[in-house]
């Protein structure tokens, strides 16, 4: 349906529209929706605290939730009790404490979702302070949402106890089953699971939400067997107890009990949802179960389920890792909205599949689309220099890095390091690993020494192994690995004394050189 058709219906019907997208999971496209409404000089009032609501959702939205906030002073509804709620709600969630807090100083009329959301704001960033004074303005008026935010935000800054403390306090015609979920998803959040479970089994009406965070607790410590237990304790299972299982199979590597728990779940007569097929999308990428993944693919077409950023994302990554380059070009393709996690994975698919040049000329198109890039998309672009072994690229990219204020960590400075590594610039390459802000991890030095090998460079292998050695972080395993490494590299250069004091060094520490297998059959 184009604008005009949506305008045609009135006011009522684009609110439902908007309403409808931000309950679906996908507030960017009712952004959208009103962008192109407001170009055709079409404003009403009562769109407003849903679109404040919206840019609440996306956090990059912020030019647009300052447009509404001055719109709304414009049009005289600022002082509107929901549009000033819903704009300090906006703020809080951006994080900008500052301004919820003037847009609540400002007000001339407020109610206790107001007095709510200012708590939340404070107490979603961390200023517990500020929080505790409001709330103890407002002992005469609280309601359970009042309490929720204040044992909601302890649990966020990890201050269990007075979490536990004020839920204790908290009056018992106001302790309801939201009240007791949010208590346990304080310690669920905070890995507490021992307090969690006294916790779950003193809840006096346990609800699937309750359920579910039990279930998704365990499998985030990787708890497979606690998770699946909680899970089977359920009598009346509904959608959010079933992703739950999936979601935390596939997370935990157990892509196969992901993938019969998807169909055991439709046999049961349930329909999944953008969660369901994202969470089976990943376990297919895991096992390489294409086959599945196009099912999945032909459900999301058939049952119309939203293609959102995760779902999106999560069939590009899916076709890119089972080796269907030209399925995850044409998803990506297809969507009009590209985040940044689609963007990534289309770049990583190129580069994984050889296509350095490709993935390079992906990054600068999406740059070129104002789509700003994070630190996973270039670790995805140094790693597609790496397979295409574009050095100056590489080393261009890397510098970029720092205009987008991302603080490269290890893994991009492992690229790095592999790329003049594999350039046989093995100066420059150690020197990096010398000047590091991060610890190179074994990945890094023992990539570098690999390069020493390829190159033939025993001095430098020999300064790559003293910081191989000094690192403290490195198992009995990969120890003897470098070693056996450089013992072969001096072999190779025929410096066989070196190689020999190596191999007695090595006897000594009870690093023996693991023996080989020769693939004659003797008869």
């Amino acid at each position: 349906m184009n604008l005009e058709e949506h305008l045609s219906f009135g006011e009522f019907h684009v609110s439902n529209v908007i309403k409808n997208h931000i309950c679906r999971g996908s507030p960017r496209q009712a952004l959208v929706l009103y962008q192109g409404i407001r170009r055709k000089g079409v404003y009403f009032p009562g769109w407003v605290p849903l679109l404040l609501k919206a840019c609440a959702c996306v956090i990059p939205s912020v030019v647009i939730g300052k447009l509404l906030h001055s719109e709304s002073i414009k049009f005289g509804i600022c002082s509107d009790v929901m549009v000033g709620t819903s704009l300090i709600n906006m703020y809080g969630k951006w994080g900008s404490v500052v301004s919820a807090g003037k847009v609540f100083d400002e007000m001339p009329e407020r109610n206790v979702a107001t007095w709510n959301a200012m708590i939340g704001g404070y107490m979603g960033n961390g200023d517990a302070v500020s929080a505790t004074r409001l709330f103890e303005q407002i002992s005469g008026c609280r309601n359970t949402v009042t309490w929720i935010e204040m044992i909601k935000g302890y649990g966020k800054v990890k201050e269990i106890e007075k979490a536990r403390e004020l839920f204790e306090i908290m009056p018992l015609e106001l302790k309801n089953v939201k009240a007791w979920s949010v208590m346990l998803g304080v310690y669920v959040s905070n890995r507490e699971m021992v307090d969690a479970r006294k916790l779950f089994e003193d809840i006096p009406e346990k609800n699937s939400f309750a359920w579910s965070l039990m279930i998704s607790g365990y499998f985030r410590i990787g708890d497979v067997f606690e998770g699946t237990s909680v899970f089977n304790r359920v009598i009346v299972r509904n959608l959010v107890i079933w992703n739950s299982l999936i979601t935390g199979y596939a997370q935990n590597g157990y892509s196969d009990d992901a993938i019969d728990a998807f169909h055991k779940m439709q046999g049961e007569g349930f329909e999944p949802d953008a969660v369901t097929v994202s969470s089976v999308l990943s376990a297919c990428a895991q096992s390489g179960r294409l086959d599945v993944g196009r099912e999945v693919h032909s459900l999301i077409d058939r049952k119309g389920i939203d293609l959102n950023q995760f779902v999106s994302n999560a069939l590009i990554d899916m076709y890119a890792k089972c080796g269907d380059l030209e399925n995850a070009t044409s998803v990506f393709e297809s969507l009009s909205l590209k985040s940044v996690a689609c963007w990534n994975s289309m770049i990583s698919c190129l580069a994984i599949h050889g296509k350095g040049k490709e993935a390079l000329e992906m990054f600068r198109t999406m740059e070129s689309l104002d789509t700003k890039p994070d630190e996973i998309t270039f670790l995805a672009v140094l790693t597609a220099c790496v397979h295409g072994g574009f050095l100056m690229e590489g080393l261009k990219i890397f510098l970029e890095m720092k205009t987008h204020d991302i603080k490269p960590n290890v893994k991009h400075f492992g690229c790095l390091i592999h790329l003049l590594g594999r350039s046989g610039k093995l100066k420059e390459a150690y020197g990096l690993v010398k000047k590091m802000p991060v610890k190179p991890n074994d990945t890094v030095l023992g990539g570098l020494l690999s390069a020493c090998k390829v190159h033939m460079d025993t001095e430098m292998a020999e300064q790559v192994m003293k910081i191989i050695e000094t690192a403290g972080s490195i198992t009995h395993s990969d120890s003897e690995n470098h070693l056996v490494s450089i013992s072969n590299l001096y072999a190779h250069g025929e410096r066989w004394q070196k190689a020999e004091m190596l191999r007695v060094e090595m006897e000594e520490r009870g690093l023996e050189k693991s023996p080989g297998f020769s693939s004659l059959i003797l008869t």
